[in-house]
């Protein structure tokens, strides 16, 4: 009989306002992974990735165990660029898969983190969730009830490498001081339910403004987020991805006007905040 994993994991949002490297939160689009022990090694996906052992789901499977005997089958509603944890959904998924596969109760966040090399979206398509990532664990925060998020995927790709190179090496007091203080305000919003201090804490001073020119229309339907009818936006990981954040009554107005603004550059979805982290949903 063939051993069979079916693990999904959700996209992630990282970087969140002034939380670089240390927030993000689970996303309502998904990759899946189906690893099923045929006695070869496979990759099937129509997606365009690596089919040897360069690809992520891949080589997080074998941190834990060879793939030599195993077909992966991969299948995604993530976009591939754009700042959406599409690398640590692979990564997630093949640590799942081979996790529970041979009942390993590993360290996946550790596992994960090494691989990706932050712990923000790992951690949030481990867990679901908002991850607040310190001293090498995450903690999990569930959103408001009633808060939603939407997104606007631009159809023209930022390289990570660009987006990474626009960052100083190091960051001046006053700008660490306000962000430090702003992810105070957005936590302290989204535990206790309160819309204005989550748009107030979504404010950053340390990365957005200084890759707005590899974005330059994603920072403006930032900058303009509540003239559009949201709580505010951030960019997503690297960019050029906006989450706007919304009370659910007012996404359809707000969806209304970002198609209009996103018109022949920029796709817009309804991607809620996802509660289930990576999971496995089917198993023989």
């Amino acid at each position: 009989m063939q051993r069979r994993r079916t693990v999904k994991v959700p996209a992630s949002s990282a970087n969140l306002g002034p939380g670089f490297d240390v927030l993000a939160a689970a996303v309502g689009l998904h990759m899946e992974l189906e690893v099923v022990e045929t006695g070869r090694f496979a990759v099937v996906t129509d997606l365009p990735i690596a089919l040897d052992r360069r690809n992520l789901c891949v080589r997080a499977f074998e941190r834990l165990h060879p793939a030599d005997d195993f077909e992966f089958r991969i299948t995604s509603g993530i976009p591939l660029s754009g700042g959406l944890g599409t690398s640590a959904a692979a990564i997630v998924a093949g640590l799942v898969a081979a996790d529970h596969l041979f009942e390993l109760d590993a360290d996946l966040l550790t596992l994960a983190t090494e691989l990706e090399g932050h712990p923000d979206n790992v951690a949030a398509a481990l867990h679901g969730g908002i991850a607040i990532c310190a001293d090498g664990t995450a903690t999990r925060l569930d959103a408001p009830t009633g808060l939603e998020t939407v997104i606007v995927v631009p159809d023209e790709a930022v390289r990570t490498k660009e987006a990474r190179a626009a960052l100083p090496p190091e960051v001046p007091m006053g700008e660490a001081v306000f962000n430090a203080a702003h992810v105070a305000l957005l936590v302290l919003g989204l535990t206790t339910g309160d819309y204005d201090l989550i748009g107030r804490g979504l404010h950053d001073r340390l990365h957005q403004d200084r890759r707005a020119h590899l974005f330059p229309r994603s920072m403006d339907l930032v900058r303009r987020a509540r003239e559009l009818g949201a709580i505010g936006a951030t960019i997503s990981g690297a960019g050029p991805t906006v989450l706007f954040w919304a009370p659910y009554e007012g996404t359809p107005s707000l969806m209304e006007s970002l198609r209009r603004e996103a018109d022949g550059w920029a796709q817009v979805h309804r991607a809620p905040l996802e509660t289930m982290g990576a999971h496995v949903i089917a198993v023989e």
